[in-house]
């Protein structure tokens, strides 16, 4: 990945703007107790009309949801976006996203699972970081640590955070993070939004895939040649994936499908759904160390 700018540390009296840019909402309770958050630390937040307004299994028509996206990131009052929920839809904005109607002042964009693609799609074509963090249906579930992480960060009380999981496989590595959900980035593999993975740190979560549909998405990497240029994997929760049949188990699947590329690699990290969601920023440099067993990102 070539140099990633990130956005100036923000305060708690300033401006976020709220985005719905994937799937329709409906976790309405959740997305209230989101909203407390943000609100109790100070922010001030702007809320458009039009999440009430889903379009089938979307948040919007593709144009009312890319028109949001772009007021929210060229408004020059707000230091942050925050997305409201995942689901599916962030690809099919960028089709219609014409980049040059993005202003180039770098902006916190904050969400995870399906907002990989925006996240990507910033980092590739504007060459500015995002935060990999709760949404805000998902915010007020988190435990403190991670709350604390997210508003640390973004609020530059700390320098640097190391996660711990548990490592195997080739010592020490240090590259630039890419955090992504695995089916959003297997699926933007071969578009113009993939950036270059030379000296990625790639991190790696999902959400209701069993092992064997794992294996075709890391196979489908490998093919790729992909796998191949990566400094390190740092993998985080693979939650909702048990089956009832025959299977192997989602740790063998990494194993065999990883092993042979001879990079460190840690798992069991706290990222992800269904449990603590530690923020991962877009593009800074990160040290894996299979021995400790850490992920150790800094600004």
């Amino acid at each position: 990945m070539h140099s990633t700018k990130f956005p100036s540390i923000i305060t708690t009296s300033q401006k976020v703007r709220i985005i719905a840019p994937s799937g329709a909402l409906r976790e309405w309770e959740r997305f209230e107790q989101g909203l407390k958050v943000w609100r109790d630390r100070g922010y001030e937040l702007v809320i458009p009309e039009s999440l009430s307004q889903p379009w089938g299994y979307l948040a919007g028509t593709d144009e009312e949801r890319c028109q949001q996206l772009i007021e929210a990131w060229n408004d020059p009052d707000s230091v942050a976006i925050a997305c409201a929920r995942g689901g599916y839809g962030s690809m099919r904005l960028l089709e219609k996203l014409n980049w040059q109607e993005l202003s180039d002042r770098p902006k916190w964009l904050i969400g995870f699972s399906d907002i990989t693609a925006l996240l990507w799609g910033f980092a590739k074509h504007k060459g500015i970081g995002g935060l990999h963090a709760p949404v805000i249906t998902t915010l007020a579930k988190e435990p403190e640590r991670s709350q604390q992480q997210l508003f640390d960060w973004l609020e530059g009380k700390v320098n640097a955070i190391t996660l711990a999981g548990e490592g195997w496989s080739n010592g020490q590595a240090t590259g630039v993070l890419l955090p992504a959900n695995l089916t959003l980035a297997t699926h933007i593999i071969g578009t113009n939004i993939c950036p270059d993975l030379e000296n990625v740190i790639l991190a790696i979560e999902d959400v209701s895939e069993v092992p064997y549909r794992v294996d075709r998405m890391l196979t489908h990497w490998r093919w790729s040649g992909h796998l191949q240029k990566l400094k390190g994997i740092a993998i985080g929760r693979f939650s909702q994936g048990e089956v009832s049949t025959p299977s192997f188990t989602m740790e063998e699947v990494w194993r065999d499908r990883l092993t042979d590329l001879g990079i460190p690699i840690v798992m069991n990290l706290p990222f992800g759904h269904d449990g603590e969601n530690s923020p991962l920023p877009v593009g800074c440099i990160a040290e894996l160390d299979t021995n400790q067993g850490t992920l150790t990102y800094s600004r």
